[in-house]
């Protein structure tokens, strides 16, 4: 039995989980919004009190890989919609620096022309003093995935650590040339 697909998606207050099994659909709706996701059919939902359960209808490889994969997206699912999702990215160099205008983040980087990327419906971007980026939102995936796609505009380089990087990430620096004989 997977170990994380056997544990049930305990479902807060003022949370709502609809499994439509005919078309293998779960909808989960909170106060933060609705998300909804297509299951595999190797793998069954049930909702009952408060409980959401994640079951596999036999023991094929297939069937066994799904069971903890899609319990853990279901669980996402459920604090997303009653928490949501956060990440958070520092800028470290001389004239680095960030700011929002409208659904667009204008990031100058070192580079000749500043960079603008433009934020996803469902996600929300704010910067603080110029150089802290929060990205924030009810799907964890895009919330991961807009992150890094930010962070991948300039890596932290790991001679003097300038670039993008995330609020916990470690860079390991490296000794510049030797120099002197």
């Amino acid at each position: 039995m997977s170990r994380l697909g056997r544990l049930p998606v305990v479902i807060p207050q003022g949370v709502q989980v609809q499994v439509d099994s005919e078309e293998r659909r779960v909808e989960v709706k909170g106060p933060k919004g609705v998300l909804s996701m297509e299951y595999r059919p190797e793998v069954e939902v049930k909702v009952e009190e408060g409980v959401c359960r994640v079951e596999r209808k036999n023991d094929t490889k297939k069937a066994r890989s799904f069971h903890g994969l899609y319990r853990q997206l279901i669980h996402n699912m459920v604090k997303g919609v009653s928490e949501g999702f956060e990440k958070v990215l520092l800028i470290n160099g001389i004239g680095y620096r960030a700011e929002v205008r409208g659904n667009v983040v204008v990031l100058s980087l070192g580079f000749s022309m500043p960079i603008e990327y433009l934020i996803p419906e469902g996600i929300t971007v704010t910067v603080e003093e110029n150089t802290r980026i929060r990205v924030s939102g009810i799907d964890k995936a895009l919330v991961g995935k807009v992150a890094a796609e930010i962070r991948s505009l300039r890596p932290v380089e790991p001679y003097k650590g300038k670039g993008i990087r995330y609020e916990n990430e470690m860079v390991r620096r490296k000794v510049g040339k030797a120099g002197v004989k």
